[in-house]
């Protein structure tokens, strides 16, 4: 079986939350689990359930906190739970990590410990985002707020080999985001990775625009980190705004409301495809190991779609595909 190192301590709800979906992917997954973090905690949320899968605890006193300095906490804090699961990757007693604290802390932990893909220039972090169709692969999110053109070029082929061994999509396509189609437009970044993208062996499409991103008509979608972050922190906050608003006004008199009972099975069908539990994590793509991040309020569910995308990077073998690529450029 494929054994994931999990950060048991990182997140809003660790270690409930990470322990009990690292349980019910036990009991669903082919995969043997090492939670690692604070033993006696994470052996008291453990002892709540009788049935469960291939689990094993690694004790880590330490915790690196959200609010702290990413290098320095990785540097400072090396019996923390991230550093230990990170180092059970490099030290081969693992195939992949997953976490849902600090994303900084996880990423620098990352490249200290497992180095990046040769070639790679830097890593990016992938995150899913719904549309009218099947999901679609932004990157990079966040990890890289200043990029060069060689790098756009290289976060797409990442991009589009994720969303073939791990999204089973055949042939993804692959857009570079941008104020409009024609190649000419944009900004210098995104006309110098125009003709790279053009050039690399894969199915690039050419510029889009958020439009066709939603609508469902491309597959991966490439950006810088500042530019992907604040699509990422405007999605998260539109969806949650706009079902509040439905739910505000269909409930403001009984003639709504009874409309909003009938619409009840629509609303829930909205709410399950914009919410993240439904994607688990985000990759962080370009390191030499398989790393995931999930999302800082990840409750159970979530973690265990989180140890699913995975298990199945570790089964594909995304890092070696990713570096044969590489390797012929």
């Amino acid at each position: 079986m494929i054994r994931i190192a999990i950060d048991a301590m990182g997140g809003d709800f660790a270690p409930s939350e990470i322990v009990k979906g690292a349980v019910q992917a036990s009991l669903e997954l082919p995969v043997e689990l090492i939670l690692v973090g604070k033993a006696d905690k994470i052996n008291k949320e453990l002892s709540k359930y009788k049935k469960r899968g291939a689990l094993s605890v690694v004790n880590a006193e330490e915790v690196i906190a959200n609010n702290e300095a990413p290098v320095s906490a990785v540097k400072q804090k090396k019996d923390s739970s991230l550093n230990v699961a990170v180092s059970l990757v490099k030290k081969q007693e693992a195939a992949a990590v997953v976490s849902a604290g600090n994303t900084g802390a996880l990423m620098t932990a990352s490249l200290f410990g497992l180095g990046r893909i040769p070639g790679i220039e830097r890593p990016a972090i992938a995150g899913l985002f719904p549309t009218k169709k099947r999901p679609v692969l932004v990157l990079d999110i966040g990890a890289n707020s200043d990029c060069k053109a060689k790098q756009l070029k290289q976060f797409a082929e990442m991009g589009a080999q994720y969303c073939e061994c791990v999204m089973h999509y055949k042939s993804p396509r692959v857009g570079l985001l941008n104020i409009g189609e024609e190649k000419e437009k944009g900004n210098e970044l995104v006309t110098e990775a125009w003709p790279l993208l053009k050039d690399s062996p894969i199915n690039f499409l050419g510029n889009v625009e958020p439009k066709e991103m939603f609508a469902g008509e491309i597959d991966v979608v490439v950006c810088d980190g500042f530019v992907g972050n604040l699509i990422l922190k405007y999605g998260e906050s539109v969806s949650s705004f706009l079902l509040d608003l439905f739910k505000k006004e269909l409930t403001k008199n009984p003639i709504t409301y009874f409309a909003a009972f009938l619409l009840l099975p629509a609303f829930a069908g909205i709410k399950k495809r914009t919410d993240y539990d439904e994607y688990g994590g985000a990759p962080m793509l370009g390191i030499n190991g398989v790393v995931f991040k999930a999302h800082g309020r990840a409750k159970a569910k979530a973690f265990k779609n989180a140890i699913r995308a995975t298990m199945e990077a570790v089964q594909q073998d995304l890092v070696g595909r990713i570096s044969k690529i590489e390797a012929k450029q």
